[in-house]
């Protein structure tokens, strides 16, 4: 549906960006902006910014931007209708004449209620005397009533159609809970539930909204934990469990464990910043969401093959982001769980505290590759450290790192340098390499099927670009504009935002970009806040009159018939007295 301008406007003003923006990424005021890591993509120097005068983003790594509805729209991955719907609930407002009522952010809005009421029948069921199998398994886990409440954690009983039965008696159809994976479609066309005799661990986002749920068997079937399948309302790549609890955590890290009874186990012993990947390991999306809350992240994978090689993949994916990352060994237990049973949280205190740079882990984990006794394993080892060291940041790193090698390798930390030295000339090569490959690269190469915005008249558009900044900056300069400048524009696109930004001024509206997300696509709104990012503008009448006479110029030399033409013209803007202004 259309909104009215006014209707988005007070949205706007009641949606300040930095305050949305900020429940979302850790911003830290640089000048009148404010910077961030982007949401968006990994990187470790903070690119992400945001500009609270001019209400928008923009990121200068990936390019996206625009104003809060744009970033809501990202970031939950609504269409724009939807966010604004998603940002009037926030500020409490009514969207006026909105009859979408099955639109695609009320239908999540009920689905997650939805999961809320089947996490409250779980729990319902937990403490009911059906629930006496999954009061044994806490029992024997030693989980207190305080863990069990914080976590929400339920039973669903044994049966097929127990949860269909008590949540369509409270008017949810069968197509919702299949819709949320709650149930199962049998090969004969029937429904049946998805959980049956298991615990249940829901799985809650950020922001509070149960989105799914894990189930741990408790007899011999398999799997022994199943999770709700993926949805509208979960994607478990972009989720972490228990993160909505340790995001609040004032320990100063986040312990990343393998699963929810690790992370659990960790909260019941006071360490209340442990998190878990929701049955599968670590992703790009889920080290962005944790560089958002922390600066330092400890893995405590299993020790065996399998955690070893989930632990190099999160620490690759993990250092993008430029958080700390370290990892934690433990010895005579097999995970976090079975180690604070045996030993006690201040045994695991102990261990936190001594846990490894991944630096040294690494060096550690590829030394145990090779067999240093073996001249050609050893050579091999002290190879692959040299790039391993080589990748490092800085030199002190280099250095330290390297030593710490070649005593490994036992040779002369003189020739471990010099095979260093090697190794980052190699890399830097290759980096290059891949550099050059992005440079011939369209700019639009990170949006498949989407063409670059281009000028035609690159002079004249500048121009164009410098009447916007001033606008937007300050809006009065509109008065000074003629009404049909923005027929002598030689970009469509920033003639059409013009009369846009007039539109919005003429009808006493606060003039910003957000506004027009209805009427821009996704590329030409981080285009156009792109333009408005640009270096400060000097806001006066004359740097006006001389983008309008640049305009004037270009609009003029591309409608000359002839030469004659040409030099009358040329006569005629050498008459002018000034740029923009009028014949002499």
């Amino acid at each position: 549906m259309a909104f009215s301008p006014a209707f988005l406007d007070e949205l706007a003003a009641r949606n300040p960006i930095e305050e949305v923006v900020g429940q979302y990424v850790n911003l830290t005021r640089k000048g009148s902006n404010l910077f961030g890591l982007c949401p968006f993509h990994s990187e470790k120097t903070a690119s992400f910014s945001v500009a609270p005068d001019k209400q928008i983003f923009y990121c200068f790594g990936c390019h996206k931007g625009g104003g809060v509805v744009q970033f809501i729209m990202e970031q939950e991955n609504l269409d724009f209708p939807d966010a604004v719907r998603y940002l009037a609930k926030r500020a409490g407002m009514e969207v006026p004449d909105d009859r979408a009522a099955g639109s695609g952010y009320k239908r999540q809005e009920r689905l997650r209620e939805l999961c809320r009421q089947a996490a409250r029948y779980f729990r319902e069921q937990l403490f009911s005397p059906a629930g006496a199998p999954g009061q044994q398994y806490i029992m024997k886990r030693a989980l207190s009533r305080q863990t069990v409440t914080r976590f929400g954690l339920g039973y669903a009983p044994e049966g097929w159609s127990n949860l269909i039965d008590a949540m369509t008696a409270q008017g949810y159809t069968k197509e919702e809970l299949l819709e949320v994976g709650l149930v199962v479609r049998s090969q004969k066309g029937g429904l049946y539930d998805r959980f049956r005799n298991r615990v249940m661990f829901p799985i809650i986002d950020v922001r509070g909204n149960v989105i799914g749920f894990g189930g741990r068997v408790l007899d011999d079937s398999t799997p022994k934990y199943l999770n709700s399948p993926e949805s509208v309302i979960f994607n478990k790549r972009k989720n972490l469990f228990a993160l909505n609890v340790a995001k609040k955590s004032k320990q100063g890290r986040i312990i990343l464990t393998e699963g929810y009874m690790d992370a659990i186990a960790l909260h019941q012993y006071g360490f209340d910043c442990a998190v878990a990947s929701l049955g599968t390991s670590l992703t790009e999306e889920h080290a962005n969401l944790l560089a958002k809350y922390t600066k330092q992240v400890v893995i405590t994978y299993d020790g065996d093959e399998a955690g070893q090689s989930a632990t190099r993949r999160a620490i690759d994916l993990l250092e993008k982001t430029g958080v700390q990352v370290k990892v934690l060994r433990m010895q005579g237990a097999k995970d976090p769980d079975e180690f604070l049973k045996k030993f006690g949280p201040d045994r695991f205190r102990l261990l936190l505290e001594q846990s490894e740079n991944h630096v040294l882990y690494r060096l550690d984990s590829l030394r145990r590759k090779y067999d240093l006794q073996a001249d050609d394993q050893r050579v091999e080892f002290l190879k692959q450290a040299a790039y391993l060291v080589a990748s490092l940041p800085n030199a002190v790193e280099r250095e330290i790192y390297g030593a710490k090698a070649a005593q490994m390798g036992g040779i002369s930390e003189e020739a471990m340098k010099l095979e260093t030295e090697k190794a980052a000339k190699l890399l830097r090569s290759r980096q290059k390499k891949q550099w050059d490959q992005k440079a011939l690269a369209p700019a639009a190469a990170a949006q498949p099927g989407v063409r670059e915005i281009r000028y035609d008249n690159v002079r004249s558009a500048r121009a164009e670009e410098g009447v916007l900044q001033l606008v937007l900056k300050e809006p009065a300069l509109l008065d000074r504009c003629p009404e049909a400048v923005s027929q002598r524009f030689s970009s469509p696109l920033l003639a059409r935002v013009l009369d846009l930004l007039r539109q919005q001024y003429e009808e006493g509206l606060t003039v910003q970009l957000g506004a027009l997300g209805d009427r821009l696509t996704a590329q030409e709104m981080s285009h156009l806040t792109a333009v408005a990012q640009k270096g400060d503008v000097l806001v006066n009448e004359q740097a006006l009159d001389d983008y309008l006479s640049v305009i004037d110029e270009e609009y003029e030399k591309a409608h000359v018939a002839d030469t004659e033409d040409l030099l009358a013209m040329g006569q005629r803007l050498r008459r002018k007295k000034g740029f923009g202004g009028t014949e002499q």
